[in-house]
Order: structure tokens, then sequence, then C-alpha cells
């Protein structure tokens, strides 16, 4: 009883052996030269959004790092997202509102 439990569990390893060295490779890629934003809590723990939200130096280079980090080459654009990019309103915020609205990095080839 033994060799049969083991004659099953050795074919069971040696399936998912098989049907993983025959599964294809490949993994999906950004579109070459196609441009894709990214939306980032302003809030996001790392105190990036001083640099990014005022244009600063230190926003292109950080803008960069993130599009580097997403396999991008750099970044195009950066900046607070506009209100419409997230909600989809074109209602006035309040300044409060404002203080919460994410950032934006636009990153390309």
């Amino acid at each position: 009883m033994r060799r049969a439990v083991a004659f099953v569990g050795l074919l069971g390893i040696a399936a998912a052996g098989i049907s993983l060295s025959i599964m294809p490779t490949s993994r999906s890629v950004a579109a070459a030269n196609e441009p894709r934003t990214f939306l980032i809590p302003a809030s996001d723990g790392y105190g990036v959004a001083d640099c990014i939200s005022s244009k600063a130096e230190c926003g292109k280079i950080v803008a960069n790092a993130w599009c580097e980090s997403q396999g991008f080459g750099k970044a195009v654009a950066f900046g607070v997202a506009n209100r419409e990019d997230f909600t989809g309103t074109v209602a006035r915020p309040s300044p409060a509102q404002l203080a919460e609205q994410p950032l934006s990095i636009t990153c390309s080839d």
C-alpha cells in the first residue's frame, strides 16, 4: 500500500515538473515607446510628495527613479494629478482636498 501511494506521489511530482517546463516563459511587457501614467498617494510614507508636487529638481530624480523601478527609461511628466484623472469629476475641490490629491508620474522609454 505504501509503495502505491509513493508511486502516485512520484507521478504527481513528475507531472508538475513537466507542466512547468512546457509553460510559456514570456511575461507581459509594456509596448515600446508607450507612455504610462502612475498615480501615487501623496501620503505614501516615503516623503516624496514635496519634491514631486513642487516640480523641484529632486522631483525629477524621484520620478526618474520611480520609472526605472517600473521598467521604464525616464519620467516625461510628474506633479500633482489632475482631479479628473482619478475621480472623473470636474468639481472645484476645497483646499483640504488639494492636500490629499495623488501624485502623477508619466513614464516612457
